[in-house]
């Protein structure tokens, strides 16, 4: 079993920065592959980013490419989600996903086991 806890949300205003940290229960964390995912009030759950056990491989959304960075500490049994030049759009509850079964991960939802609470950003304009 592997428990997700999200932390780092909060309210920004646009243009600003902010890190999501993602900590993860388990001895095998350096195994998993994780994404970040999120979901605005009113739409369907989206990728945000992925990231393979190693930090090797990475993949991002188009709306997101060239301004949130995805990382990861295996040694901390950390994700890291950091965002900059944030934008209103961005606003939503931000969730981490581990997929135990796989190195690397992609951006289907359903490929992944487990998922943490989420945290909320709010991008004002």
């Amino acid at each position: 079993q592997v428990q997700l806890v999200e932390s780092g949300g909060g309210l920004v205003q646009a243009g600003g920065s902010l890190r999501l940290s993602c900590a993860a229960s388990g001895r095998t964390f350096s195994t998993y592959a994780m994404g970040w995912f999120r979901q605005a009030p009113g739409k369907e759950r989206e990728f945000v980013a992925a990231i393979s056990w190693n930090g090797g491989r990475t993949d991002y959304a188009d709306s997101v490419k060239g301004r949130f960075t995805v990382s990861r500490d295996n040694a901390k049994n950390t994700m890291y989600l950091q965002m900059s030049n944030l934008k209103p759009e961005d606003t939503a509850v931000y969730y981490c996903a581990a997929d135990e079964h796989t190195y690397y991960s992609g951006s289907y939802y359903g490929d992944y086991d487990y998922w943490g609470q989420g945290t909320q950003v709010t991008v004002s304009s």
